[in-house]
């Protein structure tokens, strides 16, 4: 009886400690399909560790959690070359050790050339590996066009009000009606610039079906609702999406030219194990992962050329934007349903 109760307490005992946290070896930060599954696996086995990844589906959000404890949740994260700047700026971020990423050999010359990309380096210190890139095309419905849509004015056209997808994204969609607006240099806007852009945005929540955060979430409305066109934040990879799944869709970029990122693999301020952190941005650099990458998300790696890559096509490279902050909060009023009189 007494063997009983000891093990009777003994179970009660135990339900009340706390959890043994999960051990982690290494934190990764990144846009879906960055890190599949199967890819982190092969890794976890080579090295003999526990990989944890985790997913954003915007800068803001990123900006949050690397912020949260100074970067002590994560080792590396993804990050396109003009959102990098205020990490750098903020101390959350860490000078890379190219001697340890030997698979840099593989990328093509304008990738390896780390000085002559705006935004990877810091004096003599390299802070970014490109990954991936792609352009913020104009997607639309074959269906509702005869002939692709020249201009992005078009998602202001009350003709196809609630029949289009826009991103839910402050700084991307600040430079775009920057951009719409005639602006020379769509990141950094003045007072009256500012201003028009606001209005643009405004006009624009009123046009929309809805702003989507994920491709995934793209693909469930252009698939269920009755939609003409989307501003494409995620590029060639909403394409192949749209593709795969049976939507008959063109893609075009605008006379305007079209935004276009440059995400690239960062240390974080809070890394643990360097050795480690190195280890995984040198992994993704090998042709499989990187030729997988563009396989099934449709994005162009840095080891091959892009074959959908047109010349002629105005691609305008993200810059570091004039106030960040001031961008997102804004934003934030805008999605709320404030117009200019009542942010005023």
């Amino acid at each position: 009886m007494l063997r009983v109760i000891s093990a009777g307490l003994l179970v009660a005992w135990l339900a009340i400690l706390p959890a043994v946290a999960e051990q982690v070896d290494l934190r990764v930060l990144a846009w879906p399909g960055y890190a599949d599954s199967d890819i982190v696996t092969v890794f976890e086995k080579r090295y003999q560790v526990k990989v944890k990844v985790s997913y954003v589906t915007n800068d803001d959000d990123m900006w949050l959690r690397i912020g949260h404890q100074q970067g002590a949740d994560f080792d590396v994260f993804a990050v396109n070359t003009a959102e990098l700047q205020r990490y750098i700026n903020a101390n959350l971020t860490q000078p890379l050790n190219p001697k340890l990423l030997p698979n840099v050999l593989h990328q093509r010359s304008r990738f390896k050339a780390l000085q002559s990309i705006p935004g990877a380096t810091r004096g003599d210190a390299v802070y970014a590996v490109p990954y991936t890139y792609s352009e913020m095309g104009l997607i639309y419905n074959l269906a509702m066009f005869k002939q692709p849509p020249t201009s992005w004015q078009v998602l202001w056209d009350p003709r196809y009000r609630a029949q289009i997808l826009a991103y839910n994204g402050s700084s991307h969609n600040y430079s775009l009606a920057a951009m719409v607006e005639g602006v020379a240099n769509p990141f950094q806007l003045d007072e009256a610039q500012f201003r028009q852009a606001t209005e643009r945005l405004v006009a624009l929540r009123r046009n929309v079906l809805t702003f989507y955060a994920s491709p995934e979430e793209a693909l469930d409305y252009f698939t269920q609702e009755n939609i003409a066109l989307m501003f494409a934040n995620y590029g060639a990879q909403q394409v192949k999406m749209l593709t795969d799944a049976g939507a008959q869709v063109g893609y075009v970029i605008p006379r305007e030219g079209a935004l276009a990122w440059l995400d690239c693999w960062v240390l974080s301020a809070g890394m643990k194990n360097s050795e480690l952190a190195h280890q995984w941005i040198n992994y993704t650099l090998e042709p499989w992962v990187s030729e997988r990458l563009t396989q099934r998300q449709g994005l162009a790696n840095t080891i091959v050329q892009d074959p959908r890559s047109v010349t002629e096509d105005k691609v305008i490279w993200l810059q570091a934007v004039e106030d960040q902050q001031r961008r997102s909060q804004v934003w934030q009023l805008i999605l709320s349903g404030k117009n200019m009189a009542t942010m005023e």
